[in-house]
Parts: structure tokens; sequence; C-alpha cells
């Protein structure tokens, strides 16, 4: 008797911008249904003075990849096989974890060199790591052509907002 292939654990990773008080994440793991398996957040991360000069227009790059998203993977119990962004920044987390990292872009978007169709988006993966084409396609196909990946990244956001009014409110 063949065992069938473990279902995908996705992670989705969101990132809110908190005008003067710095940007908060959340890491979100799902099963292939979109329930969750685990959830892990930080608290608001502000760069300094220092970083904002040293790290100029890559600041908000390095930020959310490499303080917040790493920090989040690293925390995980439950490792996703691949982690979807809806900010174009977290791309670079792919150079600090063994992953693939992708970018989901809108319903609208059409089909374009670098970028492979899973659920009703578009998925573009990291230039520099040209091997994750293959992982990420075997994930792909196996979401239903309706399948929305925004709506657990607006999970994630919510989430975030609702940690922060109750962490704000003791």
């Amino acid at each position: 008797m063949a065992l069938a292939a473990p279902k995908a654990q996705l992670g989705f990773l969101g990132v809110v911008n908190l005008a003067g008080t710095g940007f908060v994440g959340g890491l979100l793991v799902t099963n292939q249904l979109g329930r969750p398996l685990e959830f892990q957040c930080t608290t608001p991360v502000k760069p300094n003075r220092t970083q904002e000069i040293l790290y100029g227009p890559t600041l908000t790059s390095f930020v959310c990849a490499e303080l917040i998203g790493k920090t989040l993977f690293e925390r995980l119990q439950v490792k996703p096989q691949l982690i979807v962004s809806d900010h174009s920044e977290m791309l670079a987390l792919r150079s600090v974890i063994s992953l693939p990292v992708c970018l989901v872009l809108p319903k609208s978007s059409v089909a374009a060199e670098g970028t492979i169709r899973a659920g009703a988006h578009q998925l573009r993966w990291h230039a520099d790591f040209p091997d994750d084409l293959a992982l990420v396609t075997e994930i792909a196909k196996s979401f239903p052509g309706d399948a929305d990946l925004i709506e657990p990244l607006e999970r994630v956001r919510e989430a975030l907002q609702e940690t922060l009014r109750a962490g704000a409110a003791a």
C-alpha cells in the first residue's frame, strides 16, 4: 500500500508598519486547508538612528527579513515547506533561511517570467535561488484554482492588530 504524499504546510508572513513605533510581524503556519497550525508574532521593532543611517535604502528589507522574518521562522515548532508574503522586502528572507520564500502577487497579475501560478495568484520566488522553482511548482500544483493566498495574510495582519490592542489595554 502506497502512502499518500504529505500535505504542504505553508507559512504566511505579514508585517505591519506602525507609524513612528516601528514594525511588527507575524508568521502563520497553516495546513493545506488553511487551518492554523502555529502562529508567532514579534513585539514592535524600531530601527535606531544608527541603523537608519547605515542601512539607508535597504533598512526596510533588513528589518522585515532579517530581524522579523528570520526571528519568527527560528521560533517555529512547525516548519513550513514554503513561506508566502505580500511584502516584496520579505524575499530577502530567503538569503538567511533554507526554504523558498515567495511574493504573492494580486489576483489581477498576469503570468510573467519568474512567476508561477498558485491558486488564484502568481508567486514570485527569489531570483538568486532558481532551484526553488521545483519545490514551489510542486506545492503550487496542490492548490485549487481559486485558492486565495492573500486571505491568510489578512488574518495575520488582523491577529497582529488584535495582539497590539490587547497589549495596549493591559
